[in-house]
């Protein structure tokens, strides 16, 4: 039987209460499956999950880890227990060191909201084997890039690369303001996530990669880098044209955008 090719996405995974506040891009991640084959491993490129170096994990049991606070307790509550893959976590780290990258296995490590909120609305069932790999801060976006390419071939291999961040994330327009759930979007926030999908649609990957320096209000959008860092990794594993599979916002200023490549 031939292997599904899969593609790599980039997801905006937003507030963990998307899990019970209704929106489009609760009701988009919902439906995640739809846009893919089912694929026999998932490896999560999370957000919020930033080392010094690329660390994979490599455990079999795979912590809920609930990184966040202020939440009502039935955040806490849940468990996703999807199963780690040690053979695709030793094969991500080769083909990584292979790249010329330092790389590190963690065998304890689980997943925090970044990857296990997205995959409870996607997969429910926690039945798709689940790995991540690492952002790391002290990289710049082409080495994400590169490591993004590095890690393409697992796409051959019916592992379905994902990259949870955010589009646009300005926590403190948030809080600081007070914005609700359902803010308007302010000009500063639309206008970098339309010049981003103008930027794909022409091809221009050098510009994607340096999208908070060049976009519009690129700082104000992203004070720091971590939540865009994930879609640069995405990028380059899928190689190719990117398309737009979902565009909205919560909270005025999270951009919940979604792409596929390849």
């Amino acid at each position: 039987m031939t292997r599904a090719v899969q593609p790599a996405l980039f997801v905006s995974h937003g507030s963990p209460m998307i899990l019970f506040e209704p929106s489009p891009a609760r009701d988009f991640l919902a439906g995640l499956a739809t846009h893919v084959a089912r694929p026999d491993a998932i490896l999560m490129i999370s957000a919020h999950h930033d080392m010094a170096e690329a660390v994979v994990t490599s455990g079999t049991d795979l912590p809920t880890i609930h990184d966040f606070g202020g939440f009502p307790q039935q955040l806490f509550d849940l468990r996703y227990p999807a199963k780690g893959d040690p053979a695709l976590a030793e094969a991500v780290a080769l083909l990584v060191a292979q790249a010329g990258h330092p790389v590190f296995l963690d065998p304890t490590r689980g997943l925090d909201h970044g990857a296990w909120v997205p995959l409870m609305l996607g997969w429910p069932d926690a039945d798709v084997p689940v790995v991540q790999l690492s952002i790391s801060g002290a990289h710049p976006p082409d080495w994400h890039h590169r490591i993004g390419e590095a890690i393409a071939p697992l796409r051959q291999r019916n592992v379905l690369i994902i990259g949870s961040g955010s589009l646009t994330h300005n926590l403190r327009a948030i809080f600081v303001e007070g914005r609700n759930h359902d803010a308007p979007v302010p000009e500063w926030v639309s206008s970098f996530a339309d010049w981003i999908k103008d930027r794909f649609d022409a091809g221009d990957t050098d510009a994607v990669l340096h999208a908070v320096e060049r976009g519009p209000d690129g700082r104000a959008n992203h004070p720091t880098m971590d939540h865009i860092l994930p879609l640069f990794t995405a990028m380059g594993a899928g190689g190719g044209p990117a398309e737009r599979l979902h565009h909205s916002y919560t909270y005025g200023v999270l951009a919940m955008d979604a792409y596929r490549f390849g």
